[in-house]
């Protein structure tokens, strides 16, 4: 086992790649590991069921069930991740013990014990506005919502929310992304799609007037296809597309949010042309669910390939988006991140210069060839010394701590 890395790093040598320089990008590309995951997205309100078209199937035994609970699982699942990671929060997981407050009250001392964790921890923050599981969204609309009253409520939430990443972004001097989405949309089809998306566009505008300093990054997150929304979602790709664009906002990329046929790694290149930067939602879409465990799969691996190609990954976010209770949800968190972080180290890990030369030069027989070629290449051996650096469990081994920690922790909640 002791001379598959440098046998490796020599193989890799032989066609031009620097495996050190991959594993050192690697290492400081943060992966936004989401909350929601640990808990089937309930959050901390106690509100009741989930609306918004969100679904979580499975029922698992051992779900997180305080803040302590979520905190110490995502502490375990970390541990077993390596590299560097931040903190997906949504405001309905805000930290009440000093009292309720409806989502057009929340304010930064709801989060602050979360942030001072990220802190100690070594985590960063990024958050999102929680547009859906309310009685104000129970009728499948807010921000475009025709009347004014529910709609100023849900402005004021997302307000609040940028407010709260700003905060959090000056206190651990990093900077936040605020990703706005919401569930607003139609069963059926609607006599006339442009008042909704009219309101959702002035709703935005009164979200994002004020200027939230550099410590905030404001993105938009569109999507295809919801459950109770199939004939017509108000924030479409095209349309938050044209708002990123022409508001110079972050536009979010879910990867389960589109056709089936789609490739997300085809909208990259496009879109930062165009827009300050993309976050990415890696999530795995089956049919048409789009929140499956992220797999290393031809779909992950291909974004990756785009970011690392178009040399996109200074003003690119890599966040997961993704909950399934009928398996283990710590083993969940970490094969969805390794999955994400192998994908990544395989794209470092491609000779992209020496293709980008055959392709300039015209030789896509060679071009062709040497893609294929280096599939056979050792990478899981590069893998492998990138956890034993950050002195965590190998492939083999993770499972067996997983399975540790649900016997003694989580098989005890009740």
């Amino acid at each position: 086992m002791s001379d598959l890395f440098p046998n490796a790093k020599e193989q890799y040598a032989s066609i031009g790649v620097d495996v050190e320089a991959a594993i050192g990008t690697l290492q400081d590309t943060p992966i936004s590991m989401h909350c929601w995951q640990g808990d089937d997205v309930g959050g901390f309100e106690n509100t009741g069921e989930l609306s918004g078209g969100i679904q979580v199937t499975g029922n698992y035994p051992g779900k997180a069930r305080t803040i302590d609970e979520l905190r110490g699982d995502f502490d375990f699942a970390t541990s077993l991740i390596p590299g560097k990671k931040r903190l997906n929060l949504h405001a309905i997981y805000g930290d009440f013990s000093k009292g309720k407050a409806d989502r057009d009250e929340i304010e930064y001392k709801h989060f602050e014990s979360w942030v001072e964790w990220c802190s100690e921890k070594g985590y960063g923050f990024d958050f999102n506005p929680t547009c859906f599981s309310h009685d104000k969204s129970a009728d499948g609309f807010t921000l475009s919502h025709p009347d004014k009253g529910t709609r100023d409520f849900w402005v004021e939430h997302c307000k609040r929310s940028r407010s709260i990443a700003a905060e959090a972004g000056k206190r651990l001097n990093n900077p936040v992304i605020t990703n706005i989405w919401i569930p607003d949309g139609m069963k059926d089809i609607p006599v006339g799609r442009d008042a909704y998306r009219g309101r959702l566009n002035e709703s935005l505008d009164s979200v994002l007037a004020e200027d939230q300093g550099a410590l905030n990054i404001d993105a938009v997150e569109c999507k295809l296809f919801g459950i109770g929304s199939e004939s017509f979602v108000v924030g479409s790709h095209e349309f938050y597309m044209g708002y990123a664009v022409k508001n110079q906002t972050w536009l979010c990329l879910d990867m389960g949010h589109f056709h089936p046929t789609e490739q997300v790694s085809d909208k990259i290149s496009s879109i930062q042309q165009f827009v300050p930067g993309v976050l990415l939602h890696v999530s795995r879409g089956v049919r048409w669910d789009s929140d499956h465990v992220v797999m290393n799969d031809d779909a992950t691996n291909s974004v990756m390939e785009a970011l690392v190609q178009g040399g996109h990954l200074g003003n690119t976010r890599i966040g997961l988006d993704f909950f399934d209770a009928s398996i283990n949800r710590i083993a969940a968190w970490v094969i969805g991140t390794r999955a994400a972080q192998k994908s990544l180290l395989k794209a470092l890990l491609q000779p992209t210069q020496a293709l980008q030369k055959l392709e300039k030069s015209g030789d896509f027989t060679s071009r062709l060839a040497m893609i294929e070629n280096g599939k056979s290449l050792p990478w899981g051996a590069v893998w492998e010394e990138y956890c034993k650096r950050n002195e965590v469990a190998g492939e083999q081994l993770w499972l067996t701590e997983v399975k540790r920690y649900e016997a003694e922790i989580l098989s005890k909640r009740a």
